[in-house]
């Protein structure tokens, strides 16, 4: 018997933004899918805007696998896992134990397909996984604003400052003509 996707499966036990009140809660399968839509569309952006060659299919299935090693390991707050340079080693050396624990409950003739996806950092379609990962924490940021939550008001600036520094240009167009009806009520749209 072999327990990957029923462990994937989860991902939606796993709740993100422990240390913050949330209005709505938010969990790694929810975060997941949502990174993945938005890669997929930052790549498609750079493929048809700037003629990039961006695989969007394969930016989309690295986000959806992006943090399962959260499944292990549970979300660690930003500030902690960033707070130092030790601490980041640290992080990242639990995060690689965890990747592999995952891999083993997965039957030999998958276990390399999957260590291609969950070891891709440096994948071409990496950087639009990231932008997209911080452009889903900003957006919760600011639907729980919206919401009245001021607790978030110092993420969001941080975030929001953090993807005006991104290079990537399809996430410039993202931010200039999707972003804004993030602040927008349904009857606005």
């Amino acid at each position: 018997m072999h327990t990957f996707f029923a462990v994937i499966n989860r991902m939606k036990y796993i709740t993100r933004w422990g240390l913050m009140r949330n209005v709505e809660k938010e969990n790694i399968q929810q975060h997941s899918h949502e990174t993945a839509v938005l890669a997929h569309a930052l790549a498609l952006i750079a493929n048809e805007r700037f003629a990039a060659d961006v695989n969007a299919e394969r930016a989309a299935v690295l986000a959806i696998y992006h943090d399962a090693s959260e499944i292990v390991t549970g979300d660690m707050p930003t500030p902690i896992k960033y707070g130092s340079p030790t601490l980041r080693k640290s992080y990242a050396q639990i995060e690689e134990q965890a990747k592999k624990i995952l891999i083993k409950r997965l039957p030999e003739y998958l276990q390399p397909q999957y260590e291609k996806i969950l070891d891709s950092e440096s994948a071409p379609e990496w950087p639009y996984v990231k932008a997209a990962d911080t452009l889903s924490a900003y957006i919760k940021c600011v639907s729980e604003i919206n919401a009245g939550n001021r607790e978030f008001i110092t993420a969001e600036k941080k975030l929001y400052k953090k993807l005006e520094e991104n290079p990537l240009p399809a996430l410039k167009i993202f931010m200039e003509e999707f972003l804004p009806a993030y602040s927008q009520t349904l009857d606005d749209q």
